[in-house]
């Protein structure tokens, strides 16, 4: 498995030679190219939390997410790779029995993570400190507890190293939502005269108070217009454009972050939302590995998938 090397990775922003109106120009910066397994903004997200683990003399990593949870596979192939233990705590206790049927939580095992199933009502309390004290009764001090997704101030410090000096020359940067730890690194490191625009990959309108936690600047707003109902939720429309994406520019997006983002970007240049000649930058954020899961999913159903060379 490819090593773990935080201080060497040199992203390329990718012009995306595809007509839009008015001028407007799109790059993509290639996230999804830092590492093969520990990939996108989880890297990032992981960096200062695994160091400071590592500060604090922990040999654990214990966290949580859902059965194709990026962040997930993201935290086992890392714990793998700085020998470190991991734990994930999983959303839905009927997927135990289910391990080999799931790619990422294959994926996971493999890289020697252990599991806790918990059901989806339990894992709702999984912030509260009754939850929190009575996981840590079943495991030692040694346990460093990474939240949902990755984030707290330690991801967003490391979200803020997505952007470099290079990146000054664009007016709008672009990021799809999850948990609001990237977003927030990307507002901080923006410059003045940049909008950030995110695209929540979930309903509801909780992650303008998370963001607002982890930054004070206010040149940024969140567009709920494109998460096709919901997390993980996906169309034939979604699936056909992707593949239509992936076949003219060569690029592969997933289908709940990256790929509804830069759905997002398309329709909404299409509607005259962004000021002629606007130059766009969208963070590609990863997320790959949970492509294999939906097109399982979709092929039972007989449903198109996504087909990328």
């Amino acid at each position: 498995m490819e090593s773990l090397n935080f201080d060497k990775l040199q992203i390329e922003n990718q012009f995306v030679n595809l007509p839009l109106p008015n001028g407007i120009s799109l790059h993509i910066k290639r996230e999804d190219k830092n590492h093969h397994f520990v990939s996108g903004n989880k890297l990032r997200k992981l960096k200062y939390n695994i160091l400071q683990a590592q500060k604090e003399g922990k040999t654990r990593l214990l966290t949580f997410g859902g059965a194709y949870s990026n962040h997930i596979a993201a935290t086992a192939a890392a714990g793998k790779l700085t020998g470190m233990k991991t734990i994930g705590v999983i959303r839905g206790d009927e997927l135990h029995s289910k391990i080999e049927e799931n790619p990422t939580l294959s994926f996971a095992q493999n890289c020697g993570m252990d599991f806790l199933f918990v059901s989806r009502e339990k894992y709702r309390l999984k912030h509260t400190n009754e939850f929190l004290t009575e996981l840590k009764k079943n495991y030692d001090s040694n346990t460093y507890i990474v939240p949902e997704g990755g984030t707290n101030e330690f991801a967003v410090k490391g979200c803020e190293e997505i952007l470099t000096p290079e990146d000054e020359n664009f007016d709008v940067i672009c990021s799809a939502v999850g948990t609001g730890g990237t977003i927030s690194g990307l507002i901080n490191a923006s410059f003045s005269h940049q909008t950030v625009l995110g695209f929540p990959a979930l309903k509801g309108e909780f992650l303008s108070d998370v963001i607002k936690r982890y930054t004070q600047k206010t040149n940024w707003q969140l567009i709920h217009d494109y998460n096709f109902g919901g997390y993980a939720k996906v169309s034939d429309e979604l699936i056909s454009f992707l593949n239509n994406f992936n076949k003219k520019t060569g690029i592969s997006l997933d289908p709940i972050y990256t790929g509804k983002m830069i759905f997002a970007i398309f329709a909404l240049s299409n509607k005259n939302f962004f000021k002629p000649n606007t130059k766009i930058l969208a963070i590609h954020t990863g997320g790959l590995q949970g492509i294999q899961g939906i097109n399982q999913k979709r092929a039972k159903k007989h449903q198109q998938i996504l087909n990328y060379d």
